[in-house]
């Protein structure tokens, strides 16, 4: 099946008892176990509703088995857990997501566990590997400054070492990217966005092969963060509409991007499906579309970004993204809080940056309210 297929149909549980065209919800948590060879528990990541979901997610990411977590950061910081012990070493990149780099500032010292941040650039990454290195964490395109990484040659370079890769596909969807046929070993999401898609559902997930898959579940066991059936259907029943969502978002932020660019009161547009951006040439080599975020910086000396956000009629300011509403917020006080302001400005995140989620409106809609707010 073809990916707007695998949407509606991947991962399906068919209703023998009714004849329903929908999966059912097993909302039980408890499960005979007589006579089975495997024990059936939410908190064993291996419920009906749990595994419907995980099997859509495989069929579009291509792999082979995954685990569903409660949120984007159980699925992160699991897969990294279940791959490191005191004395290793990780390397990641400065412009992950301001949650995968607090994981690391704040929990892997006192883990005993090492970590090297490098810039968004494969032989970056490739150069800070060390003798004790056991897992690469990437992202692409990155969170907020939608930077490109070429995937492909980090995975070489670490397979050729045994060394694990993991990348944050979240902002790529796996409609327009898979890193997993790009030799990278675990593919996490942050399934509260695009997933889920209506800004009402938390969770997360990370698929790779079988063996790997089981390494993070036994973690996973421990450290619990599970879905319940009720939300796994909710998402399933999301994930239905993801291509036509994302499509359509996809779409409205090239037109978005596009006037951004030519605008006299803003200084930056970063969007990799531009063909000035530094990304465009890697970002159409290894993607299917360019995805629906991108980020800009407003000329502060013409427009203060506070007053512009709080201009917006159409555009809500919010702290997450990949809803069918368009939202809006400034990374330095949101998503990014947590570094250092020295950090921020290192990596490239001002204080006049502000990160789009392009939602499904008509897109003349959007512009017309951002030419409001730039007013």
């Amino acid at each position: 099946m073809r990916k707007d297929t695998q949407c509606v149909h991947s991962g399906a549980i068919k209703d023998t008892m009714s004849g329903g065209v929908i999966s059912p919800i097993f909302t039980t948590t408890a499960f005979d176990y007589l006579d089975r060879e495997h024990l059936s528990y939410p908190r064993y990541f291996n419920t009906p509703n749990q595994n419907a979901v995980v099997a859509k997610v495989c069929a579009l990411e291509v792999a082979e088995d995954g685990v569903l977590f409660s949120s984007g950061m159980a699925a992160m910081s699991t897969a990294i857990l279940a791959f490191v012990k005191s004395g290793d070493h990780v390397v990641m990149m400065d412009e992950l997501y301001g949650g995968t780099h607090a994981l690391a500032t704040d929990e892997f010292p006192r883990l005993g566990i090492e970590c090297t941040f490098t810039a968004t650039d494969a032989d970056a990454v490739c150069k800070a590997v060390k003798d004790n290195t056991r897992i690469i964490v990437i992202e692409s395109p990155t969170n907020p400054l939608l930077s490109v990484i070429d995937i492909k040659k980090v995975a070489e370079f670490a397979r050729k070492r045994n060394i694990v890769t993991i990348i944050d596909n979240t902002f790529a969807t796996p409609l327009h990217q898979n890193p997993h046929g790009l030799g990278i070993d675990i593919v996490v999401h942050s399934g509260t966005k695009y997933m889920g898609g209506h800004s009402d559902i938390c969770c997360g997930i990370a698929v790779t092969t079988r063996e790997k898959t089981e390494r993070i579940r036994a973690v996973a066991r421990n450290l619990g963060g599970s879905l319940n059936a009720a939300t796994c259907a909710l998402l399933e029943r999301s994930m239905m509409t993801l291509s036509i969502r994302v499509g359509r978002q996809t779409e409205n932020a090239g037109r978005i991007a596009q006037h951004l660019e030519q605008h006299a009161k803003v200084r930056r547009v970063n969007y990799p499906g531009l063909a000035s951006s530094a990304f465009h040439r890697l970002a159409r080599s290894q993607m299917d579309g360019f995805g629906a975020m991108l980020s800009f910086e407003l000329d502060q000396e013409k427009v203060d970004p506070n007053r512009f956000v709080r201009s917006l009629r159409i555009i809500k300011p919010a702290v997450s993204l990949g809803g069918i509403e368009s939202t809006i917020c400034a990374p330095a006080v949101t998503s990014h809080a947590k570094i250092s302001a020295e950090e921020r400005r290192r990596i490239g995140i001002s204080d006049s940056l502000l990160r789009l989620s392009v939602g499904i409106e008509q897109v003349d809609d959007l512009i017309e309210d951002i030419e409001g707010a730039l007013k």
